[in-house]
């Protein structure tokens, strides 16, 4: 192998939005994360819906008077 061309590789944190930390090893320092295994829907065996901005109300308005129409 060549020397000096491979990163560094130094202990990291990452941090769930449920506030779960975890630490590990990686080239990268710290990292923020959406969802983990402790609140991952297929983990934890619940639904969680989660709508981004009213998206879903929105899509039910649009196609609900499209329907009413047919």
């Amino acid at each position: 192998m060549k020397p000096d061309i491979h990163p560094d590789y130094a202990e990291t944190t990452i941090v769930c939005a449920c506030g779960n930390v975890i630490r590990t090893r990686s080239t990268r320092k710290d990292l923020h994360i959406g969802i983990c295994n402790v609140c991952h829907p297929f983990f934890t065996g619940t639904q969680k819906f989660v709508d981004t901005a009213g998206r879903v109300e929105r899509f039910q308005r649009r196609y609900a008077t499209s329907a009413k129409k047919k």
